[in-house]
């Protein structure tokens, strides 16, 4: 690789080793034990996730929850509510930070959309994951100056490579890696190209997120997931300061296995969380079923009530659409559920919004 020249304050930059990295260093007794664990909890959730009445139930609320968390790590705070609000009420005011979440979901579901078409993730398309979360069409950077500060001190405690044909090499041998299916269990290298990506810091602005929606795309790119939902991001804000620690650790100390083993963790916490959150979906789901029967029988409508678990914040014209039904049978139906007490109306603007109540906040756990 073209060596880099030094920094102008003298602090040098990193230079990034190729990969792989020695198997020996990160396919150590403590990882493949760890692997085991990782490997079942994400299977289970692999599977419990079919027994959902319709998937898109637990997609769009992990997606939004991951990445309301995910833009949380970069300081970008919303709430559940402003979310999917801003998703059902076309006339509602959007702030900044709600905004840049919302892109975040966007920016997932085309990757997703991307790898689903083509079988693979490219660096093209890690640039237009990037360019739809940031707005803009910067791509790879090519100006210097890039370095990465301790916020509390401002010391620089790392400068990522500066050079634009250095960054598109470490870039397309990332891909390579990326896509390549071998003896490795693709848990571990989840951990080794996440590591990879943040240390090339390719972009000017929203490497981080663009390296969670990543991680999660890896999994569904190799067959672990079938949707991108599991919530990663979670783990990574609870244990922020270990995190960063041992990013730092793998280049400073080479200390590869701490670095798999984290992310290992995170994987099967993750997924653990996410497969009690669809039991909890599914418990609802019947609960609501048996009231809705019980005290409302002629309002009682299954895929109503799909409805009402895909779109937690619902209106009318949801309704209409998907029972092909008239607007005053479909307002007969969401203002007689509010009167049994499982739907609860909220206005925001010119339109009434319905919200499935103890879905909402379940989601929010």
């Amino acid at each position: 690789m073209k060596k880099q020249a030094g920094h102008k304050n003298n602090i040098p930059f990193n230079e990034l080793p190729l990969l792989p990295p020695d198997q020996a260093i990160i396919e150590t007794i403590a990882v493949l034990r760890q692997v085991v664990h990782s490997s079942i909890a994400l299977a289970e959730l692999k599977g419990i996730a079919y027994t959902l009445p319709n998937p898109s139930i637990l997609l769009n609320a992990v997606i939004l929850k991951e990445a309301r968390v995910s833009s949380e790590i970069e300081n970008v705070i919303t709430t559940h509510d402003k979310l999917y609000q801003a998703l059902s009420a076309t006339g509602s005011q959007i702030d900044h930070d709600t905004k840049e979440v919302l892109r975040y979901r966007e920016a997932m579901l085309a990757g997703f959309a991307m790898i689903t078409k083509n079988g693979f993730l490219n660096t093209n398309g890690i640039v237009t994951i990037q360019e739809i979360l940031e707005e803009n069409k910067a791509g790879l950077r090519r100006l210097p100056g890039t370095s990465l500060k301790n916020a509390a001190t401002g010391e620089v405690i790392y400068t990522p490579p500066d050079d634009y044909d250095t960054i598109l090499q470490l870039m397309k041998n990332l891909e390579v890696y990326i896509n390549k299916t071998d003896i490795l269990s693709p848990l571990i290298k989840l951990a080794v190209q996440h590591y990879q990506f943040e240390s090339i810091h390719p972009f000017y602005d929203g490497n981080g997120r663009t390296g969670r929606i990543i991680n999660v795309l890896y999994l569904c790119l190799h067959g672990l997931l079938d949707n991108p939902v599991l919530y990663l991001s979670d783990y990574i804000i609870k244990h922020k300061a270990d995190y960063y620690r041992l990013l730092g650790e793998v280049k400073t100390r080479g200390n590869w296995e701490e670095w798999v083993l984290f992310i290992l963790k995170a994987v099967e916490e993750t997924s653990k969380q996410t497969t009690d959150q669809i039991r909890s979906i599914n418990k609802l789901f019947l609960e609501l079923q048996d009231k809705i029967k019980k005290n409302a029988v002629k309002l009682y409508n299954k895929e109503l009530l799909e409805l009402l678990f895909e779109q937690p914040y619902c209106k009318i014209e949801f309704v209409v659409d998907r029972l092909k039904i008239s607007r005053v049978t479909a307002s007969k139906y969401l203002n007689g559920l509010e009167k049994v007490g499982i739907l609860q109306s909220k206005k925001i603007w010119k339109e009434t919004l319905y919200i499935n109540t103890e879905l909402f906040e379940l989601l929010k756990k």
